[in-house]
């Protein structure tokens, strides 16, 4: 099967966005924390959570176009804050239901039967059930004008994850912590690692 972008420009609008979400393969599934200034806190799955550097520490998420029902991109542009809690398979439904259009004035944590968990000297809220939770403050907005989205960046202030799961090589055994990935707008996979090859270099193939 061959699609050409006549083809895309010709598709409904949902197949094209399930297409277009599972390209990349499956991706970090996140629930991104955030608390409006009147201090509701709000909860939204994103899967489009990337590294972007390590000094300092650097994660990036793009969001769909600013509207007024975009709460989570409201919230950090107020407060400058916000944090993302890893998924796992225990609290996927529940990750799931916070992607609805709940009003402004409804907490996704009440509406879902998340626990919200708040760390001090820190605004947004974390998910309690989250092995892995991280807060960040923010760095800078980049406008994709392309398609009217943003590339929000964000510097890593804070890193709560369970003892003993930082190798000596700093690197996570997201598998063992159980967090999920996602494609297209419903989809989801568990995580099997399946090696861990050495650091390449030319001189040693």
């Amino acid at each position: 099967m061959t699609i050409t972008a006549a083809d895309l420009e010709k598709m409904e609008k949902l197949p094209r966005v399930q297409l277009a979400t599972s390209l990349p393969g499956p991706k970090p599934l996140c629930l991104v924390g955030t608390r409006a200034t009147t201090g509701t806190a709000n909860l939204a799955p994103f899967s489009s959570v990337t590294h972007l550097g390590s000094n300092p520490v650097l994660i990036g998420m793009v969001t769909r176009p600013h509207t007024p029902d975009r709460h989570t991109l409201k919230n950090i542009l107020d407060t400058n804050e916000w944090t993302l809690n890893h998924v796992t398979k225990e609290i996927l439904e529940h990750a799931h239901q916070c992607s609805a259009r709940y009003p402004a004035d409804i907490s996704e944590f009440d509406a879902t039967g998340l626990t919200e968990f708040q760390h001090p000297d820190i605004i947004p809220p974390f998910v309690a059930e989250s092995p892995l939770r991280i807060a960040l403050t923010l760095e800078e907005i980049i406008d994709i004008t392309s398609n009217d989205t943003k590339l929000i960046v964000g510097r890593v202030t804070l890193i709560d994850i369970p003892n003993d799961t930082v190798a000596a090589d700093g690197s996570l055994d997201l598998a063992q912590l159980g967090t999920l990935a996602s494609t297209a707008l419903d989809t989801y996979f568990s995580l099997t690692q399946i090696a861990k090859l050495p650091y390449a270099k030319a001189q040693n193939p």
